[in-house]
This record gives structure tokens, C-alpha cells and sequence, in this order.
């Protein structure tokens, strides 16, 4: 399973990936939502993890941007957002599950399963 990591922090971003990576997974990291769009539109990914407040491009733009692009890989929002109004606005804009900073490592390992279960990155929705 390929999963794309979209975070700007160092720290975060390298906690995350050796985890990922630990429980098996392949995983592409973008330290900003113009690589991580880039990526998110040329690879195929079973699942993204995608923060909101990145440099270039915001979360929600870039998640807005890969469901224009008919983009169907599942979309983590992983955000220091957590009112319920930001919650409501990630799920709206796009992504399929959303977790807030502090987070514990397995619920995200959690969820990045139950996105990943049988779901191929790139997928365009049937017409």
C-alpha cells in the first residue's frame, strides 16, 4: 500500500513516516501542498494524509483541486484545526476522515487502514 503525506513539519512528517513505514507501507512525503498536489495528480496512492495549514497550497485547496481532477484516493485530514466547524468543512470539501493534532499514532495507523481496505489510488468514480 502507497500512501502520500502531505506536512510541513519536519518533526511530524519524519514521526509519521517511520511509523508508516514500520507497519509496512510505502510512503511519499511533500513538505508543501504544491508538491503534494503535484503528486496527488501524477501518482497513484491508496491513501493521503494531508494537512491544512501548508505553504504554497492550503489543505483544503489542494483536497478541492484533486476531487476537481476526479482524484478518488481517500483523504486523511491530519490538523491543530479542531473545531467542529473546521471538521465539517474538511469533510466537506472533499476528504474522507479527519484527525486532529495532538493525535496518537494508532488511530492514524487505524484509519490509514480503513482507508487503504481495497481502495486503488487514481480511481475515477464511474459515470
Amino acid at each position: 500500500m502507497r500512501i502520500l503525506l502531505v506536512e510541513d513539519d519536519r518533526k511530524i512528517a519524519s514521526f509519521i513516516v517511520k511509523g508508516l513505514k514500520a507497519a509496512g507501507y510505502a510512503v511519499d512525503h511533500a513538505p508543501d501542498g504544491e508538491e503534494g498536489l503535484h503528486l496527488a495528480l501524477t501518482q497513484p496512492y491508496d491513501t493521503a494524509i494531508v494537512d491544512i495549514m501548508l505553504p504554497k497550497v492550503d489543505g483544503l485547496t489542494l483536497i478541492g483541486k484533486m476531487r476537481a481532477a476526479n482524484v478518488s484516493t481517500p483523504v486523511i485530514i491530519l490538523s491543530a484545526k479542531g473545531s467542529v466547524d473546521d471538521r465539517v468543512k474538511g469533510l466537506q470539501t472533499g476528504s474522507d476522515d479527519y484527525l486532529t493534532k495532538p493525535f496518537a499514532f494508532s488511530e492514524l495507523l487505524a484509519v490509514s487502514r480503513r482507508s487503504c481496505g481495497g481502495r486503488a489510488g487514481l480511481r475515477k468514480p464511474p459515470a
